[in-house]
């Protein structure tokens, strides 16, 4: 079969492609956006006539998923680990609904929190879900459980979910792929009220989770993704869980490692294979990326005296994800870290781009706060969120998305007065136009900034699900028209948008100023696909 050189993200994308996927639904965020952009630019997709639209959030995303499950077709919904708080509600419904067509919710987790607000880890969510996880330990397995995953997902009715994080997600290896399989027919499901989620009918629905859960058990014990591999040393047992494996094995020059391993790929946890190494061993290290899920269980699993060493001990580091060097040292072995950083190589925080539109909507507002006591501009998550740094320092919070409008809320319910919101037309239709709502129905006293660069820039430059719609949506949530402004963010414009800026603060009511200029980086982008189109034409 043909031999690729895939991200773990890509490997994703093209085991379901290879599986028959129809539909893949998501918003983008690091680091899962390059899954569904790989499916976007994929001549097979394009063939098979693949749905493949970004959507307006998580949720909706994950409930599009859900629908297409529905009719029969296999779908794919992907989000980062926060995103996954946003689909929530879809998402543990979707386990007591059970799925139709084959469903996977791929959740890439970011420890370290290389571009995200927390590390939480998304097994926490399976587990609360009571679905079955597969985690990957390398790309070839990123292909393979998403190539399997849907038939697991069909055979038992449910939605499985498939856990990554950054290091994988973002790497290449060498992926080969399976024979490409036919997309399903479509159809309806047996039971045309499984998904009526009446209280009658999610009691039966759950009931039916339950009894599933014995045979995920077994699923598990015999799961090629989980393997047992024995080793003379029994003095220690050592769990590894998905990209973990491959920190183990590089300090190892032969790859053989000494002691007995168990390699977790499938949750839920195979019982009988950890008991098997509890048996033999005095001492068991876990070693996961991420929150200490296993760790956590085993010491509560099977009632043993067995001392079980990770993260909750401090055998290897609490928050952070792993390396090869934090293994070696959960192992006794010498610290190779290398030597620290020189002073003088000092870190270079990141910044907005050169010609940005942000900067100069950052400007003019500071100019406009500059004889007010600082600490009321609540932002949100987004290349403005840069904002926060110098030489602007005009940001007091980014918690989650759309949170920056109701913040802003809840300061001025709270007397804070002028308070002011700053949020991004993508981040604005994701998660704060309900916000918007609210503010309206209370008359508060915020001021709105909705910085419209015209796509969804931190990520990668996805379109925006607002673009010319934003007027439209504040009218239509009821800011009135005369207190919704567009501004050009440009030097020459500087006085008379500051003009504007204190005349809305200083309205008693909701009012939105919509900054509006683009990306300089979608400009610079456009003008290179242009020329391109030209030359080959």
């Amino acid at each position: 079969m043909q031999r690729l050189l895939l991200l773990g993200d890509e490997a994703i994308a093209q085991g379901a492609l290879d599986a028959g996927l129809s539909g893949i639904y998501a918003y983008p965020g690091t680091p899962s956006t390059e899954i569904t952009e790989f499916v976007q630019h994929s001549k097979q997709a394009f063939h098979d006539n693949v749905h493949c639209t970004w959507s307006a959030n998580e949720k909706t995303a994950m409930e599009s998923a859900l629908g297409m499950s529905y009719a029969g077709k296999r779908a794919m919904v992907c989000m980062k680990h926060v995103g996954l708080n946003v689909a929530a509600d879809p998402f543990i419904n979707s386990a007591i609904t059970g799925a139709n067509g084959g469903l996977m919710i791929v959740a890439a987790d970011d420890p370290s929190m290389h571009s995200s607000q927390n590390e939480q880890d998304s097994r926490f969510f399976g587990k609360f879900a009571m679905i079955p996880i597969l985690e990957p330990a390398n790309q070839q397995e990123a292909y393979d459980m998403a190539y399997v995953g849907f038939d697991f997902s069909e055979r038992f009715k449910i939605p499985v979910m498939l856990r990554l994080t950054t290091r994988l997600a973002h790497s290449r290896a060498g992926v080969v792929r399976k024979p490409v399989r036919k997309m399903n027919e479509g159809n309806f499901p047996e039971d045309l009220r499984q998904f009526v989620l009446l209280p009658a009918i999610a009691r039966k629905r759950y009931r039916n989770l339950l009894k599933l859960q014995d045979l995920f058990d077994q699923e598990s014990e015999i799961s090629s993704f989980n393997k047992y591999i024995d080793g003379p040393d029994k003095s220690l047992g050592i769990i590894v869980c998905g990209l973990a494996y491959n920190y183990l094995l590089e300090n190892y020059q032969d790859r053989i490692v000494p002691y007995p391993v168990l390699k977790i790929g499938q949750y839920p946890l195979p019982k009988k294979l950890i008991g098997k190494l509890m048996d033999e061993c005095r001492e068991i290290l876990v070693l996961e990326d991420g929150y200490p899920v296993v760790e956590e269980s085993l010491k509560g699993l099977l009632g043993r005296g067995v001392t079980i060493k990770g993260r909750l001990d401090g055998t290897v580091p609490r928050d952070g994800e792993l390396n090869p060097n934090i293994v070696a040292v959960a192992l006794g072995m010498e610290d190779t870290f290398g030597l620290p950083v020189p002073s003088l190589m000092v870190n270079r925080p990141p910044s907005l781009c050169s010609g940005c539109p942000h900067i100069d909507s950052f400007k003019a507002l500071n100019e406009v706060l500059a004889d007010l006591p600082k600490g009321r501009v609540f932002s949100d998550i987004g290349c403005y969120t840069l904002g926060a740094l110098k030489p602007y320092e005009a940001i007091n919070s980014c918690v989650d998305m759309g949170a920056s409008i109701t913040m802003a809320k809840g300061a001025a319910d709270a007397g804070l007065i002028p308070s002011v919101a700053v949020i991004g037309d993508s981040t604005f239709t994701h998660s704060g136009m309900t916000g918007l709502l609210d503010a309206v129905n209370d008359k508060s006293h915020v001021t709105v900034f909705i910085l419209d660069n015209g796509t969804t820039a931190m990520t990668g430059g996805q379109e925006s699900p607002a673009f010319g719609r934003i007027e439209s949506i504040c009218k239509g949530l009821g800011v009135e028209e005369g207190h919704i402004h567009v501004l050009k963010p440009l030097k020459k414009y500087h006085e008379e948008n500051v003009r504007i800026i204190n005349e809305e603060l200083a309205y008693p009511g909701v009012s939105v100023i919509i900054p509006r200029r683009e990306c300089i980086v979608a400009v610079d982008k456009r003008i290179r696909d242009k020329f391109k189109t030209k030359q080959n034409a």
